[in-house]
């Protein structure tokens, strides 16, 4: 005999279970329908841009030089300070003439008596062996002179500027350089060009280079050398820039940047705010529209142009649909709806 008040427990049971999962199927329909995203998409299509590379780097003196002798000595004199702009050959500093002297002495005694043996020779009244010996010794003593002056008489190089001085007169010579000399009226800068480059990069271009010290004004340079070898590490090659500086208003130090023409290519153009970058890193990522789903991939930036950047991926090719707007809510596989 059946039950009726159980049976009809049973039924309002299963009627509620019933009404519950239809209710649950409901909201997750509802759900994944707001999931759908409105977006803006464009067509990715190539743009001829012009090619610029900006490149950046720090002035040095074109020549450096630690101004200090070969020989241990005592400074006796100490000719000119830091900031003295000097000429090719002017004296700097003199160390102590006692052996310099002594050797000068002995090398005008020994010169005086090889004259007198050439006279001999000459007229075939010496052996030649004595003779040949005497113009040894000769040349051996002028050679030691000719050190000893150059180490005892210290002179500029070149023309320059004092950048520093290290000892006061009466000091002995430690082994540190007395002073050093920088030429500042030449000066050149090491930029590290990608080596996708290198074939536009000549000996001998003509560019300009620019300082936030000195805004609106550019200064001319010339690419003297392009180094054989690309680092391995880095794939950038150095190339080193020659500087006009005759009005010394730049200075051994200072940032300066330049940028190169590598003329006109294609390129592939994207709005600048359609470019993600993911937090905490510098990937930087677009979405396409793939059907009604985003597809995210990630992208290298190129050249900036005002709202506008070049973007370089394998997938990023003409004729795709970029999402441009909308954005901000994607991930990668989220639905979307095209407006």
């Amino acid at each position: 005999m059946i039950n009726l008040k159980h049976y009809s427990l049973i039924a309002a049971s299963a009627l509620l279970i019933a009404s519950c999962g239809s209710s649950k199927d409901e909201k997750a329909a509802e759900t994944e329908k707001e999931k759908i995203e409105t977006v803006s998409v464009s067509e990715l299509k190539k743009t001829e841009i012009m090619r610029v590379l900006t490149l950046s780097s720090v002035l040095q003196p074109y020549e450096k030089v630690a101004v200090a002798p070969a020989l241990q000595g005592r400074i006796t004199n100490l000719y000119v300070e830091v900031g003295d702009k000097v000429q090719k050959g002017q004296m700097l500093a003199k160390m102590d003439e006692t052996q310099y002297l002594s050797t000068k002495l002995n090398y005008e005694n020994t010169k005086t008596d090889f004259n007198r043996i050439k006279i001999l020779n000459d007229s075939n009244n010496i052996a030649k062996q004595t003779y040949d010996q005497a113009k040894s010794g000769l040349e051996v003593l002028e050679t030691s002179l000719k050190n000893l002056e150059q180490n005892t008489y210290l002179r500029a190089p070149f023309g320059g500027v004092i950048s520093a001085r290290n000892y006061e007169p009466g000091e002995l010579f430690s082994g540190q350089a007395i002073y050093e000399l920088v030429q500042t009226n030449t000066l050149k800068a090491i930029v590290q060009v990608p080596e996708t480059y290198v074939p536009f990069i000549k000996t001998g271009m003509k560019i300009n280079v620019k300082t936030d010290t000195y805004k609106g004004e550019v200064f001319p340079a010339t690419v003297e050398i392009v180094y054989p070898t690309i680092d391995s590490k880095s794939h950038t090659l150095s190339v080193q820039l020659k500087i006009a500086n005759g009005n010394q208003k730049l200075r051994p130090g200072m940032y300066v940047g330049t940028t190169l023409e590598m003329g006109n290519e294609l390129a592939m153009i994207a709005p600048y705010n359609a470019v993600q970058k993911l937090q905490g890193s510098d990937e930087r990522f677009v979405f396409l529209a793939d059907g009604n789903k985003a597809k995210r991939v990630v992208v290298k930036l190129g050249q900036r142009f005002d709202d506008n950047v070049e973007i370089i991926a394998d997938e990023i090719t003409e004729g795709k649909k970029l999402i441009v707007q909308g954005v901000a809510k994607l991930h990668d596989g989220t639905a979307i709806a095209i407006k």
